[in-house]
């Protein structure tokens, strides 16, 4: 087993309202791997940062990020997305703005990994996927 990681908990690591101490207390011994859309979001948020300070920062914490076993997307990654995009489009629910969490997801699944996110109402209704959510931390 091992862990696939919303964007949004490195992008709290990133800013220190967590410390990656905190992901190792939810992951345990897992192994915790990386996405290549994890890695574009991250890419767009650096890129979009108007102080250079910031965007300097948000670049360092991406190459740290970089050093994670990377998961690749293949045709049955593709398969999955397809077939939860077409589940979730039938039950009426959006699928267009959802693309990236789609992609996460499915990678998931494809290696039966659990997903570790923040964001509850934004992955529960995929059918399948593992999830774990663990609390926002508060706001200093």
């Amino acid at each position: 087993m091992g862990y696939l990681i919303d964007t949004g908990i490195w992008v709290l690591v990133e800013r220190g309202a967590l410390a990656p101490a905190d992901v190792a207390a939810w992951t345990g011994s897992q192994p915790v791997f990386i996405s290549p859309i994890t890695i574009a979001e991250l890419q767009y948020g650096a890129e979009m940062a108007s102080d250079v300070s910031i965007r300097n920062k948000r670049f360092a914490a991406l190459r740290r990020l970089k050093r994670k076993p990377l998961l690749r997307i293949d045709a049955e990654t593709g398969e999955i997305f397809g077939s939860l995009a077409a589940q979730l489009f039938t039950k009426g629910r959006g699928v267009d703005f959802r693309l990236q969490d789609l992609w996460l997801a499915a990678q998931a699944m494809q290696r039966g990994f659990r997903f570790l996110t923040l964001n509850r109402k934004d992955f529960e209704d995929i059918p399948g996927l593992d999830l774990v959510t663990v609390p926002t931390p508060p706001r200093t």
